[in-house]
Formats: C-alpha cells, sequence, structure tokens
C-alpha cells in the first residue's frame, strides 16, 4: 500500500506542477486553490508512504515521477521539446526510480 500511495503522491506532484504553470499564465484564485490542493495531497500521500518506505526510496521516487511527469506534461500539453537526449534522460530518471523500488 505504501508504494501505490507513493505513486499517487507523485501523480498530485504532477498535478502542482501544472498547476505553478497554469497560475503563471492566469492569475486567479481557483490556479492558486488547485495548486494547494495538488501539493497538498502529494505531501500528505508521501508521508503516509514514509511510515513503511525509507525516507531516501521514497523522496527519490517521489521527486523523480514529479520531474519526469511533469517533464512529460510539458511536452505533451504545452509543446516543450521533443529530442531525443531529453527523452532519454527522463528515461534514466524513470529507470533510477525503478531501481530503487526493486532494491528496496
Amino acid at each position: 500500500m505504501a508504494w501505490v500511495s507513493l505513486v499517487v503522491a507523485g501523480l498530485f506532484e504532477m498535478f502542482g506542477v501544472l498547476m505553478i504553470n497554469k497560475l503563471h499564465k492566469d492569475r486567479n484564485w481557483q490556479s492558486v486553490l488547485f495548486l494547494i490542493l495538488g501539493f497538498g495531497a502529494s505531501f500528505v500521500f508521501l508521508a503516509y508512504s514514509m511510515k513503511t518506505l525509507p525516507m531516501g526510496t521514497a523522496y527519490a521516487i517521489w521527486t523523480g515521477i514529479g520531474a519526469s511527469g511533469g517533464a512529460i506534461l510539458g511536452m505533451i500539453i504545452y509543446g516543450e521539446s521533443k529530442d531525443w537526449r531529453r527523452l532519454i534522460f527522463i528515461g534514466m530518471v524513470l529507470g533510477a526510480a525503478v531501481g530503487l523500488k526493486l532494491v528496496s
């Protein structure tokens, strides 16, 4: 259950990152509310997962999901560069997260 919670925390982290971009563009109270809710939920699920998982592993995977997911969503939603080198490094981040899962 801790691993599921950690993945959910990472997904909320990705949502929070999207809301940062939305707030930058729109500057309205709904964007602020969604940003706070997204990151708040992310922290709640991260804290729950850290009751079972080691802090270093949980934090590394949480940030990996958030960073790589944010980059992928930026490519899909905002038309950011899909350069093959960028994709390789995103794959490396995700591979490291999978590796941490395998050794934990």
